[in-house]
């Protein structure tokens, strides 16, 4: 699709000129809150980027960190003014029920399972259903566990949804299975302490990975860990509060250009890979 934002942006700029003429209407906020998902900002690509947003219009984005789950709730509720998520089921649904205008497609990573050092056969497996088998197993015999954040974020449906693929559908009544509720950096804290095995988004894992040394990829690249992010601004007939003019104009930050270059070009220098891929389709 090639975005209507083209024309919706003009209309921002006319809100935002008209709003600063016009003495009946309320000037917009000089901030806006984003609801998002917790590893845009345990990666640090929030702090990379917003700044440069918040210099070019004055808008100061104050940001909300949850598990997506938990973010969409806040937007369901009002309590923001756009979301950038990962989980595309919940974000359709959202869009469909009415309380976001549209989803667009900011980037993508993947997710990869992070276990201890010990279980290097499981990074030989060639599909997700034999590494999980794998996993099982090496869990069983030494007494290890799987941290599943718990916490209804995107990281969390994703893991649900890949267990009963691989043939595992009682997973949540085994023994070694912990939902312990917390967002990804803190789980992969966890899971490190532990030696245990979980899930989660590359960026994340990369970002964090030095203070991590118990632990290391043991399984990816399987196609079911495709891991795409969207921003959706709230709908402001649904809540008539929100700041959709100045939300509108960090939609289209994400999605220019300018900033899709910036996303391919964040932690190759300290990872010698980017941590997300650009997705935006204008």
């Amino acid at each position: 699709m090639k975005y209507v934002i083209q024309v919706t942006l003009i209309s921002v700029a006319m809100m935002l000129l008209s709003a600063g003429c016009q003495t009946t209407d309320p000037a917009p906020r000089s901030s806006i809150m984003l609801a998002t998902t917790t590893s845009t900002y345990d990666s640090g690509l929030l702090h990379y980027l917003l700044p440069k947003f918040e210099s070019r219009y004055g808008i100061k984005v104050e940001v909300m960190s949850l598990g997506t789950g938990a973010a969409i709730e806040l937007g369901k509720s009002g309590d923001c003014d756009v979301i950038l998520v990962h989980s595309r089921a919940l974000e359709e649904a959202f869009v469909s029920q009415g309380f976001g205008t549209e989803r667009y497609d900011v980037m993508y990573n993947d997710y990869v399972y992070i276990g201890p050092r010990a279980a290097n056969a499981l990074r030989e497996s060639e599909d997700l259903s034999r590494a999980l088998a794998g996993m099982v197993s090496y869990m069983e015999q030494n007494a290890t566990s799987f941290l599943s954040r718990g916490d209804n974020s995107g990281t969390h449906n994703m893991e649900m949804s890949l267990w009963p693929k691989a043939g595992l559908p009682d997973f949540a009544d085994k023994a070694w299975y912990l939902s312990i509720g917390q967002g990804m950096g803190d789980t992969l804290v966890a899971a490190n302490e532990m030696g245990a095995f979980t899930l989660a988004d590359r960026g994340t894992y990369l970002a964090m990975q030095n203070n991590l040394p118990n632990l290391q990829i043991v399984f990816e690249g399987d196609d079911a860990l495709f891991n795409p992010y969207g921003i959706i601004p709230l709908n402001p007939d649904k809540h008539a509060h929100v700041e959709y003019a100045a939300a509108m104009l960090l939609v289209e930050f994400f999605v220019s250009e300018e900033v899709q270059a910036d996303l391919l070009a964040f932690g190759v220098a300290d990872f010698g890979q980017p941590l997300f891929f650009p997705n935006a389709s204008k």
